[in-house]
């Protein structure tokens, strides 16, 4: 079992920068690959970024390719995603993902999610 807590949305302005955390217990978590995932009011959930156990392997999607940064540490069992040049259309409520395997951009493949955090952006 494992349990996820994200914490670092808030609310900013375009082009500004927020670091999202997402802490995970449980004794698996060093070994899970971890996905970050969003969704906006009235949308589907869809894949931001994703992470290996090792921190050896990353996937973006598509939108953020370039401004966000998926990163690990697993001596505190925590999964960052640095966002840089935040635009208002990544306004949405991100939420990580965990599962024992390897990565994937289909939120089907995650065994585990945390509660989300809140990410505004203002224009």
């Amino acid at each position: 079992q494992v349990q996820l807590v994200e914490s670092g949305g808030g609310l900013v302005q375009a082009g500004d920068s927020l670091r999202l955390s997402c802490v995970g217990s449980g004794r698996t978590f060093s070994a899970a690959a971890v996905g970050w995932f969003r969704q906006a009011p009235g949308k589907e959930r869809l894949f931001v970024a994703a992470i290996t156990w090792s921190g050896g392997k990353t996937s973006y999607g598509d939108s953020v390719k370039g401004r966000f940064t998926i990163s690990r540490d697993n001596a505190k069992n925590t999964v960052f995603l640095q966002m840089n040049r935040l635009k208002p259309e990544d306004t949405a409520v991100y939420f990580c993902a965990a599962v024992t395997g390897d990565i994937s951009p289909q939120q089907e493949w995650y065994d585990y999610w945390g509660q989300g955090t809140q990410v505004t952006v203002s224009s």
